[in-house]
């Protein structure tokens, strides 16, 4: 008997299911009702739900409730540090079975060898995860990273059955301007999902970017920018991520007439947030707390995930559908207690259980090749007022401020007093050897330089810092460990965490790299920083596809005008 006719003759009750979940009350993402009744699972699929099924094994819930597996609607693993069997381990005993995942932060050190790795290292986890081909690698043509996507690329990745729909299309100038390499690529990937990332677009730039195909936006940060997107077809994705919460902030826009277009994503989240706060659960959770239905919560976590992505077998307790579910005992606060994934138990009391199937990992090709006696760390005065990235607490848009240049002599220096910092993006990849330089506002550093390889999007080596020997210092060690994290005082290293897997992810338990990562952060922060996570605010102010004034290796690029910049005015 095949597999279907095996689920269907299990649904008509004819044979006995491979396990019956009796005494559980199901929360129904279609009807917003909860259900008692018996769920009977053949294989990895809900065969049917009712009364009178008979299973081969039998679970009594005694009455908890039951939902589907939650979905994370858009997330870049790489940003937990970890490769993906270690972020399945911190995530799936919470509850969530499903990521959409978007790898352009690997892609863009790797390519598509680094988009395959995902793919590899996820295969025959609990964790099922959705991977979207990057739309932008590199993000722009203003900073180099190590990897191409192009069209042709991407129709290999739709072809193979890797890449689910289209990544988040970062390059919202060129498709407004109907840029024919945005727009290849968007035609490559027609009759699937296209996620957009469009901060602050509105009016008839917004027409012209959801005109071009896109469907989704998760980078509102106001209401009336979220309400806009909204009216204009687009699916809003709530993001509750490290460096960016909007949660709060955007769920007053949620009625019950606009809710079934709403789904939940975390973006970015490092390790230690996964520790201590979770996921998509941590959201739903807070979701109830301000008001939201607690069933509406879970459905915009699961159904209307499922629905815009085009994954039928996810988003619900069905018959047909995947067997991905988790149990919990309070409607209003749900924690999951178990969890299935394709119709296995695979965590229970929040971690997981049994053996699972984790690939070898290989690391992808990904280099930390800097050419030091190229990078110039030294500032010449060129001017007296100059530009300055201005960062703002818990968001990824900056400032574009112009101030008087502190010098000596003839250099342009960190002026701490003032809160200026200088900051440099080193070329790592072994390509061009360049580096850009300029200074950022707000990072509060007292002292010592705080460096990195994750730099958004491009990953390049990036420091910032008081002092040119605190800053090399830091950077050369990052660059020594292939790749990771790095505090300096002077010559001194005080703190450092190893990435050598493309120089954005560890392949040791998350709980190590948590650790590490809460070493090396506590120290950003005892040398004054007054950002709970100072690596992660540093990462994204390489970015320059969000406004208003980011730094690459290339230079000061103004986000608002699509342009590098000199650094004096």
């Amino acid at each position: 008997m095949d597999e279907l006719s095996r689920l269907l003759s299990v649904a008509r009750g004819d044979t006995q299911a491979d396990l019956v979940l009796t005494g559980g009350r199901i929360v129904n993402t279609f009807t917003a009702e909860i259900e008692q009744a018996d769920i009977a699972i053949a294989g990895t699929r809900i065969a049917g739900i009712g009364h009178g099924y008979e299973g081969s094994h039998r679970i009594d819930l005694n009455g908890a409730f039951i939902a589907p597996g939650l979905i994370d609607a858009h997330v870049h693993i790489e940003s937990s540090l970890c490769v993906p069997s270690q972020f399945a381990s911190a995530v799936v005993p919470r509850g969530i079975t499903t990521v959409v995942a978007d790898p352009h932060e690997i892609a863009n050190v790797a390519g598509p060898a680094g988009v395959r790795f995902m793919a590899d290292a996820a295969a025959g986890l609990p964790l099922e995860v959705i991977l979207m081909a990057p739309s932008c690698v590199p993000a722009t043509p203003m900073a180099t990273g190590g990897g191409t996507i192009n069209a042709n690329t991407l129709r290999d990745l739709r072809s193979s059955g890797i890449a689910r729909g289209l990544g988040e299309v970062m390059n919202f100038p060129g498709v407004i301007a109907a840029d024919p390499d945005m727009l290849d690529k968007i035609a490559v990937m027609t009759g699937l999902p296209v996620d957009g990332h469009c901060p602050g677009v509105t009016g008839a730039r917004l027409n012209a970017y959801v005109a071009a195909g896109i469907g989704s936006d998760h980078e509102s940060v106001s209401p009336a920018e979220a309400r806009e997107k909204l009216a204009r077809g687009m699916y809003l994705l709530i993001r509750e991520a490290t460096n960016a919460p909007n949660l709060d902030a955007l769920l007053p826009v949620v009625t019950p007439a606009n809710a079934r277009r709403v789904c939940f994503c975390t973006d970015d989240r490092t390790p230690l947030d996964l520790l201590r706060s979770g996921s998509i659960d941590d959201m739903v959770r807070r979701a109830i707390e301000r008001g939201i239905d607690p069933i509406e919560a879970i459905r915009m976590a699961t159904l209307n995930t499922a629905e815009w992505f085009g994954l039928r077998h996810l988003g619900a307790i069905a018959p047909g559908r995947a067997a991905n579910m988790f149990v919990f005992d309070d409607l209003m606060r749900p924690q999951a207690k178990m969890v299935f994934s394709r119709g296995r138990l695979v965590a229970s009391d929040s971690a997981l259980t049994g053996q699972h199937d984790v690939p070898a990992n290989q690391n992808p090709i990904g280099r930390c090749d800097v050419n030091w006696p190229n990078v110039r760390w030294d500032i010449p005065a060129r001017g007296t007022r100059m530009r300055v990235i201005g960062s703002l607490p818990d968001q990824l848009v900056t400032e574009h401020c112009v101030m008087p240049a502190t010098a000596t002599v003839d250099r342009v220096e960190a002026d701490i007093p003032r809160d200026l910092l200088k900051m440099i993006v080193i070329e790592r990849h072994g390509k061009t050897g360049g580096s850009g330089v300029g200074f950022v506002q707000g990072f509060g550093l007292r002292r010592g330089a705080i460096a990195g390889t994750v730099a958004h999007d491009h990953h390049n080596l990036i420091a910032l810092g008081a002092d040119d020997l605190s800053m090399q210092s830091a950077a050369r060690a990052a660059a020594s460990l292939g790749g990771g994290l790095a505090v300096a005082v002077g010559e001194t290293i005080i703190a450092h965490l190893a990435l050598p897997v493309g120089g954005l992810m560890s392949d040791r338990p998350l709980a190590e790299v948590a650790t590490g990562y809460q070493n090396v952060v506590a120290a950003a922060r005892e040398l004054g920083s007054p950002y709970k996570d100072p690596f992660m605010a540093m990462s994204f102010m390489a970015l320059e596809v969000i406004p208003a004034l980011k730094l690459t290796d290339q230079g000061l690029v103004d986000v608002e005008q699509f342009k590098i910049v000199d650094l004096f005015v």
